[in-house]
């Protein structure tokens, strides 16, 4: 796939919030079927990032092209587009009073007119991609986080995307659970044929799946290139992310809202 264009490109992109310059100058291919990890501490506009791909936050510059074409401002050609984008939620966002297979089965409601039998069929091989085929009928208080966060997965894949965006997959979960997860990522990304875009702070447990990364700080990318590269680089803020130092370019204390465009040198 290597000729092929980019599933997702990213040129001069700039992203405001509240009037305030988030990200600035981002410019980003990512190859189809590979998986990329969006790195950075928190507060770095990681989920700003997320919100342009999807077409929730309109670029003030610059330009967002996802699938072969410009994200759309609104309307059904935007529908149109997230069909295509699966998206799995920090929270999970699963809907407490409906039981997994109905949970999983929601975007296929929602956006075909599958017979009943066909939708289950295709909802308990969802599950049995994420290896929780046997808890289609529980609730999600029954759940542990791990396999919630699965069903989270299983529900994103619905409608076989072919891209995929993980929104900080590890938050909550313990170490055996977070390998999991990890591990059906890489699993789904290769199997499928998929590319996968994942956003997180969790350096170590991400690294090993990906192909390719970059880091986000001070408005921009201050790194993009493979897994080993990262972890052999010698630039004092990647370091000092990577390995969680407390002292570094990234100061314990927080400068003034108003003075953030002044330290980042933004124009």
């Amino acid at each position: 796939m290597t000729n092929a264009p980019p599933i997702v490109r990213l040129s001069g992109l700039r992203l405001e919030r509240g009037g305030r310059a988030v990200l600035r100058g981002i410019d980003l291919d990512v190859p189809r079927g590979a998986v990329v990890a969006v790195l950075g501490p928190s507060g770095c506009g990681k989920s700003t990032l997320l919100s342009a791909l999807t077409g929730e936050l309109e670029p003030s510059a610059g330009t967002v092209e996802v699938l072969g074409q410009p994200v759309p401002r609104a309307g059904r050609a935007l529908l149109e587009l997230r069909k295509g984008i699966g998206v799995m939620l920090q929270g999970n966002g699963l809907l407490t009073d409906l039981t997994v297979a109905e949970n999983v089965a929601l975007p296929l409601r929602t956006h075909t007119r599958l017979p009943d039998a066909v939708l289950r069929q295709l909802v308990l091989m969802k599950l049995h991609a994420v290896g929780l085929r046997a808890a289609a009928d529980a609730y999600p208080r029954e759940l542990s986080g791990g396999m919630a966060r699965r069903v989270a997965l299983a529900r994103a894949l619905a409608l076989d995307p072919p891209l995929m965006i993980y929104d900080e997959p590890l938050t909550g979960l313990d170490p055996i659970a977070s390998g999991v997860v990890m591990s059906l990522v890489r699993r789904l990304n290769d199997t499928l044929g998929l590319t996968s875009i994942v956003v997180t702070h969790h350096v170590h447990e991400t690294l090993p799946i990906a192909d390719h990364a970059i880091v986000l700080a001070n408005g921009g990318i201050v790194f993009s290139g493979t897994p080993a590269q990262l972890e052999g680089t010698s630039d004092p803020f990647v370091r000092q992310f990577l390995t969680g130092a407390p002292d570094g370019p990234i100061a314990f204390d927080a400068a003034p809202r108003g003075a953030d465009a002044a330290v980042a040198g933004a124009p």
